[in-house]
């Protein structure tokens, strides 16, 4: 799948370590598709927008580790199920990150390759950021 990196912002807000917010806008196209994304970074925990040819905010996820590690809850909050592709997504990103996700999802349903090509581009983008844990922390996760 084609893809093209149309633009960038970043900012930081009271960017401390301790409760500071970061926020990372870009947009992505991929074979035609527009895909804006933007990451919030909070004191442990991170919020990601991802939507496709609109700006709205589509199904609310919420994720969180448990115990023992590699496990993980995910509830919806607005709009889907747990078996959609939001709460997916979310997932995979608390494993990758051991933060809690709160993952805002508007991508159009059975298109499965913009789908794994959106969560591509956004975990390589949260491993630039550093928000991911080592990668010897993290468990084995394919995204083709």
């Amino acid at each position: 799948m084609a893809h093209t990196e149309t633009a960038e912002t970043s900012s930081q807000v009271d960017a401390n370590k301790d409760g500071g917010v970061e926020i990372t806008c870009f947009t992505e196209v991929f074979d035609e598709a527009v895909v804006h994304f933007q990451i919030m970074r909070l004191n442990k925990q991170i919020y990601v927008w991802i939507g496709c040819n609109s700006t709205k905010m589509g199904s609310l996820y919420a994720a969180a580790p448990l115990r023992p590690p590699n496990d993980v809850s995910v509830a919806s909050l607005l709009g889907g199920t747990s078996d959609n592709t939001g709460s997916s997504i979310a997932r995979r990103l608390v494993l990758r990150t051991g933060l809690n996700i709160v993952l805002a999802c508007n991508l159009p349903k059975n298109n499965s390759m913009l789908e794994i090509s959106a969560e591509k581009k956004l975990a390589e983008k949260l491993i630039s950021l550093g928000y991911t844990k080592p990668r010897s922390q993290n468990p084995t996760i394919i995204i083709k």
